[in-house]
């Protein structure tokens, strides 16, 4: 895990102690810029130290949480430049008057001179060289660490709501999804019916196979690659049964490991062949299917024969969903590619599956950092 992740998850669950570890290793830091000879006594030191850091902790958090948060998000600059001058004027002015007249009659042996609270309002030089320096030094640091943890945890709340809304837009999609897939394959069933084909009973048990696929398999993101092979093989095989011997169908697959993809995607792509290539050409329709998995380079091809100028329809909206899908689980690892030659409709899928994996990682891995 990162240090910066480590820093952010700890200041998230600690906040508190967090904040007195800095607080700690800054007095530790700043401690060497007493002259013991000055003073002759360690305690007198401590004294003056912890009075100096007292008014750094108020001038960092005055900088962290009311002057930045502000400027962040501020149209007018102006009023922000005053309040961080006055304010910054006040923290100097009262640190100065409690040093002079607090803390050097604790530590120094008299007789010594004292400055006024007038003459210390108008020392603006010394205020700025030497109580603005030292009061601000660490204030600096405070908040650009604070910035930092601050962009990192809402990068990961970004990458958080982004997924949530990915995985949101995916049941949407889904839903739209299977009832169309369950309307076309019904129409199926239903045109057997109407005949009494004695292969109708055959029928309603493949589809009985891809809807336990479709119900139960497939909440997730992701299903084994396996699986979405068995799939299309019921689906060609119920297709194959309500076309008879005019379909032909060639299904190709080879894959050299598991692995996973998301739901649905290649069913919609040979659905998208069956109805607009078998389902408008009465010839002899041939589909052919190709998938190949070969060292995470996921290749996917159906190609069908189509009737020229028909008109595309309404009804298509496998198309636009496989996409809207790639776009969100795949951004920037996926190549979809449709043409026509010859009559010949073909959609060409290539995912680089190794890089998903990779990305995946990686998000799971933030994730479980901040969970």
């Amino acid at each position: 895990m990162p240090l910066i992740e480590r820093i952010a998850k700890f200041s998230t669950a600690h906040r508190f102690l967090s904040h007195v570890i800095f607080w700690l290793i800054t007095t530790v830091v700043f401690f060497n810029r007493y002259d013991i000879g000055e003073y002759n006594d360690f305690g007198n030191i401590l004294v003056r130290h912890t009075f100096y850091i007292s008014f750094t902790i108020i001038a960092s958090y005055f900088l962290a949480y009311i002057i930045i948060p502000r400027l962040i998000t501020a149209t007018n600059y102006y009023p922000i430049a005053a309040y961080f001058f006055i304010g910054s004027y006040v923290i100097c002015v009262s640190a100065r008057i409690v040093v002079v007249h607090i803390l050097e009659p604790i530590i120094r042996t008299p007789p010594f001179d004292q400055e006024s609270v007038w003459e210390i309002m108008l020392d603006v030089p010394k205020l700025i060289t030497h109580y603005f320096a030292l009061t601000f030094s660490a204030a600096w640091i405070f908040a650009f660490i604070k910035l930092i943890k601050e962009q990192y945890t809402a990068q990961q709340h970004k990458l958080s709501v982004e997924k949530e809304r990915a995985e949101t837009e995916l049941k949407a999609l889904k839903a739209q999804l299977n009832p169309h897939f369950l309307f076309n394959t019904l129409n199926n069933i239903y045109s057997l019916s109407l005949v009494n084909s004695p292969i109708t009973s055959k029928s309603i048990a493949g589809l009985s196979e891809i809807l336990d696929h479709v119900l139960y398999r497939c909440n997730g993101m992701y299903v084994p690659l396996s699986a979405e092979i068995n799939l299309i093989k019921n689906y060609t095989e119920l297709e194959k049964l309500r076309y008879g011997n005019r379909l032909e169908v060639n299904f190709k697959h080879s894959i050299d490991r598991e692995a996973n993809i998301a739901p649905l995607i290649l069913l919609s792509l040979v659905e998208n062949a069956f109805k607009h290539g078998a389902g408008e050409d009465i010839g002899q329709p041939v589909i052919n299917i190709d998938l190949k998995l070969t060292d995470n380079r996921f290749r996917f091809m159906v190609s069908n024969g189509f009737i020229p100028n028909r008109e595309e329809g309404n009804d298509r909206i496998g198309i636009n969903n496989i996409t809207k899908q790639l776009q969100l689980l795949y951004p920037g690892l996926y190549d979809l590619s449709i043409f026509d030659q010859d009559n010949i409709f073909v959609v060409l899928l290539n995912i680089n599956l190794q890089n998903h994996f990779i990305k995946q990682q990686n998000h799971y891995e933030r994730q479980m950092s901040f969970s």
